[in-house]
């Protein structure tokens, strides 16, 4: 439950309901929530996890062993993301491992991961996700498969931001920008401050050829809602860096 409300960023409730006492999984996910609430205190709660993560690790507390991937892959520490969730053999410790693959362009190993999830439970939720996510990165013909286990899960479950940004996802790759647009749209009526789905708007907008200001409203919103998140980041770097080489080369 309390994972859940992290994931709806819902901060103050974890932190203020779970104390000292409660069980140890319960007090890793508060630590999740500290660092997701404290921009300015992440350092700190870094090095705290380190001490931790170096010491006698409990491997059977899964939720501390994701939890500190998590924060170590918003670090962009990937390795040692790798190296906590290396140490447990769960579907959940792989499903986090199978995205870090993903998200450092290693496809031969991402597949490996993919296979090992397969063979602990091909019909579990996490599998389905996961080789969802695998296909986009595939490519081709795999987009249309990937598409349809999100389609699947819609219908099984129901249709939220995740799901909805998978497909939009499967169509952009695809050059279906319509439908696209209607994904995200539904996305965007179940939670508008969602980032995934900022994000995918503000490159839908491009392949569109949607007025600037378009953009820049879904900048904003994303700048607003989430100012710490890595595109975030990554697009101030980008800007400072046009604007470095554009007095580099003015006429003089």
């Amino acid at each position: 439950m309390f994972r859940s409300y992290v994931a709806h960023r819902k901060y103050g409730v974890v932190i203020g309901e779970i104390h000292g006492a409660s069980p140890p999984e319960l007090l890793a996910v508060k630590t999740l929530a500290e660092y997701m609430a404290n921009p300015d205190r992440r350092d700190s709660i870094v090095r705290n996890l380190d001490q931790k993560m170096s010491g006698n690790l409990d491997i059977s507390n899964v939720t501390l062993l994701i939890v500190a991937a998590t924060v170590y892959s918003h670090e962009q520490n990937y390795e040692a993301a790798l190296r906590i969730l290396h140490q447990s053999d769960t579907l959940a410790c792989a499903a986090l491992t199978l995205q870090i693959y993903l998200k450092i362009d290693r496809l031969d190993l991402a597949k490996k991961e993919l296979k090992k999830m397969q063979d602990i439970d091909d019909d579990a939720m996490l599998t389905q996700l996961g080789t969802a996510w695998f296909n986009i990165a595939v490519g081709g013909e795999k987009l249309q498969e990937a598409y349809y286990i999100f389609q699947e899960l819609c219908d099984k479950h129901a249709s939220t931001p995740l799901l909805l940004n998978g497909q939009a996802a499967c169509f952009i790759a695809q050059g279906k920008y319509e439908e696209a647009e209607s994904a995200l749209q539904e996305a965007l009526e179940k939670d508008s401050n969602n980032a995934d789905t900022l994000i995918n708007m503000i490159s839908l907008s491009q392949h569109l050829g949607k007025p600037p200001e378009v953009t820049n409203r879904y900048l904003s919103q994303i700048r607003d809602s989430h100012p710490n998140h890595p595109f975030i980041r990554e697009y101030a770097f980008k800007e400072k860096e046009f604007d470095r080489l554009t007095k580099q080369y003015a006429p003089a």
